[in-house]
């Protein structure tokens, strides 16, 4: 048996970035991850001969600015010989244009950063939409600033707070209070709309509000139609510094952000142990004690700090006998009802948009998204099929080419394409998820990109269709939900994983949370990993005063 001061159970980017800001305090951390590579969802491929592909996230886009300078990703890596080496060696990549919208009668709306020269692109569909562009822009900034606040804040208690709860809720109001009581009270009444709402108030363009309503909705069962996608479409700005999020991506592949995030951790002290899956977390006296690997070796710490879903670590991991019944059922009721599915093309030529005109051609080989939502009633029909366990026939696509920005991902003059594709349901009505269900998704993802790109199914090489099944068993996320556990409006701030226990602590004493089904929720951008590090310096730091 091995003993060290805490142990990090999975090396996706939360559990590395909690490992290395643990390591930097000065304890001695050892991380365990079941795969042979770090990363989790981060991870690249190599499907077919000289095809690297992005099989998890294919962006990088909201990924905190502070767990970025704090860790030094973007810092020069290694020099040869291993000397003189400062950072991870991150090299990020970005687009401008940003999305490519096509539309369906022809034409393609393309957003970029700069909110004169999307206005132009609006102006196409709607004058009004352009002239009121400008201001819709600051608005929301204003609102991703307040929401911004609370991310960034540890939720305090409601029922049974004590002096530290009060004194959080004291600072939290003083913070809000900071950046404008107009604002805070605007982000209340926008927080519960559905994204039809939101921008039914702005603008009349279907063109606008279908390619703007897609992040109202990315990763969770629900339609543009549903309370609280409003909050989603905010949440997706946080960190992202405007509107229309810059699409980024990691040079050589998702893959080298694991890889990076654990050369920050070892070269902090940490340990990280690959290819060691746990198989049980001890727990004696109401406290955790270690980890218990597959193999049947044991990891002795007097912290564990998990970065897998909240079901799996308290439910699969823990005898369910160490915990209150009432907290059992709590976590047995989260909600995860995965929808997304990748597919991935090897392309023999650059897809092309003949109807889009010049701009939209120039901005998808510059690495913009092309985002297939052309209108609010397209989402929702495509989640009407979602709703009944059947996958959308004409379902909502995200496609990058990731070659744009990295032609290295694949041989000269070939090109991939990786598309996430809503709704694909991980609970079908009839039936599971088998090969003939998985090239059927695969073939309507390519017909509804075919109608937009007439040349695309010539161009095809190789295809490569990833389930919601097939993301849950590849990559841990339970019913395969990028968030671990869908972002809606019960599962978020207070009640994230659940209510009573978003402080990244759980009923176990020693035992901590730090994945996306923490606050502030999903996506790459590492904030989860370093609240629940920050969490357990400060009961570090209790404990020794």
């Amino acid at each position: 048996m091995s003993g060290c001061d805490a142990v990090v159970i999975g090396a996706g980017h939360n559990g590395l970035i909690a490992a290395a800001y643990l390591a930097r305090a000065g304890l001695r951390v050892v991380v365990v991850e079941r795969g042979e590579t770090p990363g989790g969802c981060a991870a690249t491929e190599e499907l077919w001969p000289g095809y690297r592909v992005d099989t998890g996230a294919h962006s990088l886009t909201g990924i905190d600015a502070r767990v970025m300078a704090d860790l030094d990703l973007a810092g020069a890596g290694p020099t040869p010989g291993g000397a003189g080496s400062k950072g991870a060696g991150l090299e990020i990549m970005s687009s401008d244009p940003c999305v490519v919208a096509p539309q369906p009668e022809g034409g393609a709306l393309v957003l970029e950063r700069d909110p004169a020269r999307t206005a132009e692109s609006i102006r196409r569909f709607s004058p009004r939409d352009a002239a009121r562009w400008p201001d819709f822009v600051s608005a929301m900034a204003r609102a991703s600033r307040v929401l911004s606040v609370l991310y960034d804040t540890l939720p305090p208690r409601l029922a049974g707070a004590d002096r530290g709860d009060l004194w959080e809720l004291l600072r939290l109001g003083a913070r809000m209070g900071r950046v404008g009581r107009r604002d805070a009270l605007e982000l209340m009444r926008l927080i519960p709309m559905t994204v039809e709402e939101l921008l039914w108030e702005w603008f009349e363009s279907e063109a606008l509000k279908g390619a703007l309503a897609a992040d109202g909705v990315r990763g969770i069962c629900q339609g543009p139609l549903a309370s609280g996608t409003g909050y989603m479409f905010l949440h997706h700005m946080v960190g992202a510094a405007g509107v229309v999020r810059r699409r980024r991506q990691v040079r050589g592949g998702m893959g080298k952000l694991g890889a990076a995030l654990q050369r920050v951790a070892v070269a902090a002290g940490a340990e990280v142990r690959l290819g060691h899956e746990v198989a049980s977390i001890r727990v004696e006296d109401g406290r955790a004690t270690g980890v218990v690997l597959a193999g049947g070796d044991e990891v002795a710490a007097p912290r564990v700090v998990s970065s897998a879903d909240p079901g799996r670590t308290l439910l699969g991991l823990v005898d369910p006998g160490e915990l209150a019944p009432e907290f059992v059922r709590a976590l047995e009721n989260i909600k995860y009802r995965g929808v997304v599915a990748k597919v991935h093309l090897a392309l023999g030529e650059p897809p092309r948009l003949p109807s889009g005109g010049d701009a939209a051609q120039a901005a998808v080989l510059a690495g913009a998204a092309i985002t297939v939502a052309p209108s609010i009633h397209y989402i929702e029909r495509a989640y009407d099929d979602a709703k009944y366990g059947r996958p959308s026939e004409r379902p909502v696509l995200d496609a990058v080419l990731t070659t744009a920005l990295d032609p290295s991902l694949a041989p000269k003059g070939h090109h991939v394409l990786s598309v996430a594709a809503q709704y694909a349901p991980f609970q079908l009505a009839d039936g599971s998820w088998d090969e003939a269900r998985r090239e059927a998704l695969g073939a309507a993802v390519v017909e509804t990109l075919a109608e937009h790109i007439p040349r695309l199914e010539g161009a095809i090489l190789h295809r490569h269709v990833l389930t919601p099944a097939d993301l849950a068993d590849r990559f841990a996320l339970p019913e395969g939900n990028i968030h671990h556990g869908e972002m809606t409006l019960d599962q978020v701030f207070f009640g994230r994983p659940v209510a009573g226990w978003a402080r990244y602590r759980t009923p176990i004493d020693g035992l901590y949370l730090c994945g996306a089904g923490t606050h502030p929720g999903g996506g790459l951008n590492g904030r989860p990993g370093a609240a629940a590090a920050a969490r357990v310096l400060r009961d570090e730091k209790r404990r020794q005063d």
